[in-house]
């Protein structure tokens, strides 16, 4: 790999973001036909590729929007996983990131409609023209074919980013796995992971520059035998 190609992937990597508004316009099918060829070279445990992917647009993914907030307003989850973040690390570092996601729209802790909105917000996309659903098959405890599903929806984003496009992955929709499963007529013999709203970015939006920390190499690596690599990092 040349250093031309190292440093275009760095920037790549770095330039991807999440965004929580997008604009109405749709991508041109060619472009979505050619980010699920790029994504579909995803490595994968023996090749089992045990990703299936729904896309929703136009009236379905209105239907989707419709029907998963009424799901939230009277409590109908249907998770096929369960969803915590502990007492420790993770659950500062999610805590962290939300007074940064709510305090940018001007939303206090004791602002429970406020809050509930968000949710709304992201049961409706984020105003994405397209929606991608990633299902998997059950096989064994799930643990294999949801890293397999994992690196695919990164090469799904990171496509996404280099054609000029934008997506944003929703953990959220796969709490409502049962209401998505009738609208996109899919066996319950597939789990629903989570969902990828995407489209254009609006740069316009307050929410496109939010600063999310990532912790430093040395907290979340160990080497063993491997030298010079977090030294002075």
């Amino acid at each position: 790999m040349s250093a031309d190609t190292a440093t275009k992937f760095e920037g790549l990597v770095r330039a991807r973001r999440s965004p929580r508004q997008f604009l109405p316009e749709p991508i041109p099918a060619e472009q979505i036909r050619a980010i699920l060829d790029d994504a579909r070279h995803t490595p994968s445990n023996s090749n089992t590729q045990p990703w299936m992917v729904h896309i929703a647009s136009g009236a379905t993914l209105q239907r989707l929007s419709t029907e998963l907030v009424a799901a939230y307003e009277q409590g109908l989850t249907s998770a096929d996983f369960t969803s915590t973040y502990g007492d420790g690390e993770y659950l500062g570092r999610a805590q962290r990131f939300g007074a940064v996601y709510y305090g940018t729209q001007g939303i206090a802790r004791a602002d429970h409609e406020g809050r509930r909105e968000v949710v709304r917000k992201n049961l409706r996309f984020h105003g994405a023209p397209h929606a991608a659903f990633l299902f998997m098959p059950r096989l064994g405890d799930g643990v294999r074919a949801a890293g397999d599903v994992g690196m695919y929806a990164q090469n799904f984003l990171l496509s996404l980013t280099a054609r000029g496009y934008a997506g944003i992955p929703q953990a959220v929709l796969g709490e409502y796995a049962d209401t998505v499963r009738t609208i996109l007529d899919v066996s319950p013999e597939f789990t629903l992971s989570f969902g990828i709203s995407f489209g254009y970015a609006d740069d316009t939006s307050p929410l496109r520059a939010l600063n999310i920390e990532r912790v430093p190499l040395a907290q979340n690596t160990v080497l063993h035998d491997t030298r010079g690599v977090l030294e002075d990092k």
